[in-house]
C-alpha cells in the first residue's frame, strides 16, 4: 500500500509566472466583487457596516488597517505592497489629504488600470516586485500589505523589504489569512482544502501565524501586536457562493466563455470559504507593528 503525499509548497519563480497571468487575466472580475475595486474580504462591524452590502465591509478592513498606521493629519507617505487596482490607496487618499501614496504590483493590467482611477489623487502604482522595490530605504511612513504577501509565502524577503523602505518608527499593517499550525500537521480535509487554495490564487503558501510572529520581531520590529479578525471577516466570506453564482450566470446571460484565470479565481474563492470553515487550521489576523 502507497501513501499519496501532498506537495503544499510552490517555486517562487514558478508561483511568480502564475501570479503574474493570474492577475494580468482575472483583475477585471473583481469589479463583480467590489465596485471600488477592493481585492480582498471585508470587515463587519454590527449596526456600522451591513452585512448584505459587500463594499462596505470591503472598505471597513481599509479602514481597519490605515487606522493602525497611527497617521495624522500632518504631511506624511504610503506605500502599498501588492496593491492591486489600488483601491486601499484611494481609500486612504479620500481620508488623510496631506498623505501620498504608492503601489507596487506585478500585474501591467493592474498597473494601467489602476492609475487611470487614481488619476485625480496624489497616488502612483508601479510595475515592481514588493520583494525588491527600487524606493530608497527609510522613505515611507507607512506601509500595508492586505492579502498580498501570502503570494511570497509570507517570505523573510518580503518583511525585509518592508523594513528597508520604512522611516524609523514607520508602521506596517499586514491584514491576510494564516496557518494556525504547521502544514504538515493539517488533517487530511484541511490539508486538501489549503493546496487546493494556494493552487488556485497562485499563493506559495501561508506562514503560520507564530513564524509571522516570529519573523518580525527577527527583523527588528518592535510594539507587534496580533488581532485575530477571524470571525469579523467571516461574513464577508459568507458572501462568495452567491458572488461565484450571480458571476456566472451574468457570463452565460452575456454569452460569453469563462476564462482559464477566470475560473481559476472562482475555485480559489469557493476554496477560500472551505478553508475558513476550518477554523482550527486557519485565521484571519491583522498585524500592526513599528520599525
Amino acid at each position: 500500500m502507497t501513501t499519496a503525499t501532498i506537495n503544499l509548497e510552490k517555486s517562487p519563480e514558478t508561483n511568480r509566472i502564475e501570479m503574474i497571468d493570474f492577475y494580468n487575466e482575472a483583475t477585471e472580475d473583481y469589479e463583480f466583487w467590489s465596485k471600488d475595486f477592493n481585492m480582498h474580504f471585508g470587515y463587519f462591524i454590527p449596526f456600522k457596516t451591513n452585512p448584505f452590502k459587500r463594499d462596505s465591509m470591503l472598505n471597513e478592513m481599509n479602514n481597519q488597517v490605515i487606522k493602525r498606521l497611527n497617521l495624522t493629519n500632518k504631511k506624511a507617505s504610503l506605500i502599498d505592497m501588492g496593491c492591486g487596482m489600488g483601491g486601499t490607496m484611494r481609500y486612504a487618499l479620500k481620508n488623510k489629504k496631506n498623505l501620498s501614496a504608492f503601489g507596487v504590483t506585478l500585474s501591467e493590467f493592474q498597473m494601467q488600470q489602476g492609475n487611470m482611477l487614481l488619476k485625480n489623487y496624489r497616488g502612483n502604482i508601479l510595475k515592481e516586485n514588493y520583494n525588491n522595490t527600487s524606493f530608497p530605504s527609510n522613505t515611507f511612513n507607512a506601509a500595508l500589505a492586505i492579502e498580498s504577501f501570502c503570494h511570497s509565502g509570507h517570505s523573510d524577503k518580503s518583511i525585509k523589504e518592508a523594513y528597508r523602505v520604512l522611516k524609523p518608527n514607520g508602521r506596517l499593517v499586514i491584514a491576510d489569512a494564516f496557518l494556525k499550525k504547521q502544514a504538515s500537521t493539517l488533517q487530511h480535509t484541511s490539508k486538501l482544502a489549503y493546496k487546493s487554495l494556494c493552487d488556485h490564487w497562485s499563493l506559495e503558501k501561508l506562514e503560520t501565524i507564530e513564524n509571522m510572529v516570529n519573523k518580525l520581531t527577527e527583523q527588528g520590529f518592535k510594539d507587534i501586536k496580533i488581532d485575530n479578525t477571524s470571525f469579523k471577516v467571516a461574513p464577508s466570506v459568507l458572501h462568495v457562493p452567491f458572488a461565484i453564482t450571480g458571476f456566472i450566470l451574468k457570463k452565460l446571460f452575456a454569452s460569453k466563455t469563462l476564462k482559464r484565470e477566470s475560473l481559476h479565481n472562482l475555485k480559489g474563492s469557493f476554496y477560500a470559504l472551505l478553508s475558513g470553515l476550518h477554523f482550527k487550521s486557519f485565521g484571519y489576523y491583522i498585524i500592526s507593528c513599528t520599525k
